[in-house]
């Protein structure tokens, strides 16, 4: 500090020396549209985000800090300026009740969902959708009940493991499942074909994508599918299924409205759907139990989701709408494999759909730990971590690579302030809402 040089030596320090003592690295993140997100704190200058850039290679986004590092403030803050400068729609699976507040400011929908609430989303809903051939370059309209099947199964699957994740539940009982939601929808008609989806299901009337006014059959619902189980244990003379028939009559009770199920909030035909043009649709499931009642509404939530609001974006980026999907805390999700595994599967899908998969965590150990969870980091070309515990850092330091004064600042930095990774980019970044957007 007092400059002076006791051993009367120089020696030159250019650049790249330079370099090799400061311990963070940089260099020009951001775009050149989009919404203001933060400052650069080594530049000072704004940070522009696109979350639907061409140059991103995906449009995920995850978000890793500990409780109080700033997460809801953050997204919250996208959300809102990414609805009012870019037109972007976003639909929160909102674990904690924190974004009610963000659908009132931006005229958009709450919907609460809770043993005490009439909102009922049936699990069993299938919508038709949109595909573009990629080699005439033409759009078709499609139902895919192959693969709505295959996502009742894997919730209903999870639902019978229930919170203490039965060993007792394998393949046997994945099969038995599986054929029973499959002659749900084939007892109503309801095939690949999209024409069998309505009431007025006419073979020599070819659909149109103009399918306002058609009257939509009912739909099946877990009560009636653990009807058919009932009665297919009966009528079982296969000793091998005898015990999985039994546990399912058993375990499955509990969401069934007919035998007034503690969980039977996802028994009935849906009264709720997802509307256009709504600018933020907050799902929130803070009033259920959150060890197993929580994850397994995200888990079901995601599946109607997906079919609700996903896959009415067109597959042609031209026409599809810019959507984001927040899920907060995602961390309660990990447990359930069935659950991690359609997670996994939304993050890898939703770039076709022109949809953004937002993640937010407080707990980067639990992903770390769980290898078929990776698919949402490595489908997640942006990456927000804010302040971070100790016991979490050597975790993060290490799949992501950063250097020591990088993974220093993390255990040191202020709320609302952290690392962002557009890409192989680096900035220090703090996120300051206006005062308005505060209130």
């Amino acid at each position: 500090p007092f400059n002076e040089n006791t051993i009367k030596k120089a020696h030159n320090f250019d650049r790249n020396s330079m370099a090799t003592v400061f311990p963070f690295f940089s260099s020009e993140v951001g775009h050149e549209n989009g919404i203001p997100i933060g400052f650069d704190k080594q530049t000072g200058l704004p940070i522009l985000f696109d979350n639907f850039s061409s140059t991103l290679t995906n449009y995920n986004l995850v978000i890793f800090g500990k409780s109080g590092a700033g997460k809801g403030v953050t997204i919250k803050t996208i959300t809102a300026r990414s609805s009012v400068l870019m037109g972007i729609e976003s639909l929160a699976l909102d674990a904690e009740g924190e974004y009610g507040v963000v659908a009132d400011a931006l005229g958009g929908v709450n919907v609460t969902i809770s043993p005490n609430s009439n909102t009922i989303i049936n699990l069993f809903d299938i919508e038709p959708e949109t595909v573009k051939d990629e080699i005439t370059g033409r759009e078709r309209v499609v139902l895919n009940i192959e693969n709505k099947v295959e996502d009742v199964t894997q919730a209903l699957l999870t639902m019978a493991r229930g919170s203490t994740r039965s060993e007792e539940v394998n393949e046997l009982t994945k099969q038995i499942i599986a054929e029973s939601v499959a002659e749900e929808y084939e007892s109503r008609g309801i095939t690949d074909d999209i024409n069998s989806l309505y009431e007025d299901n006419d073979p020599t009337r070819r659909f149109s994508r103009n399918y306002i006014g058609r009257v939509k059959k009912e739909m099946p619902t877990i009560g009636s599918w653990f009807k058919r189980i009932l009665r297919k244990g009966q009528e079982n003379e296969n000793p091998d299924y005898r015990f999985h028939y039994s546990y399912l009559s058993k375990v499955m009770k509990q969401y069934v409205r007919e035998y007034n199920g503690q969980m039977a909030y996802f028994d009935g035909q849906s009264t709720f759907d997802l509307l256009d043009d709504v600018p933020f649709i907050n799902l929130d499931i803070s009033q259920l139990e959150e060890r197993f009642a929580r994850p397994l509404a995200q888990q079901i939530l995601l599946s109607w989701i997906w079919e609700k609001y996903v896959k009415k974006n067109s597959e042609d980026r031209s026409k599809a709408k810019r959507k984001r999907v927040l899920i907060d805390e995602a961390w309660m999700l990990l447990p359930y494999p069935e659950a991690v595994d359609f997670l996994n599967t939304m993050a890898r899908r939703a770039r076709k759909r022109n949809v953004s998969l937002a993640v937010m965590s407080q707990k980067f150990q639990d992903f770390y730990e769980k290898p078929e969870v990776q698919a949402v980091l490595t489908s997640s070309d942006t990456k927000l971590f804010l302040a971070q515990d100790k016991s979490e850092i050597q975790y993060i330091k290490e799949v992501f690579k950063l250097s020591e004064g990088e993974a220093y600042f993390l255990t040191t930095c202020n709320r609302g302030e952290g690392l962002l990774k557009v890409g192989e980019d680096t900035a220090i970044i703090a996120i300051q809402p206006t005062a308005k957007e505060f209130e």
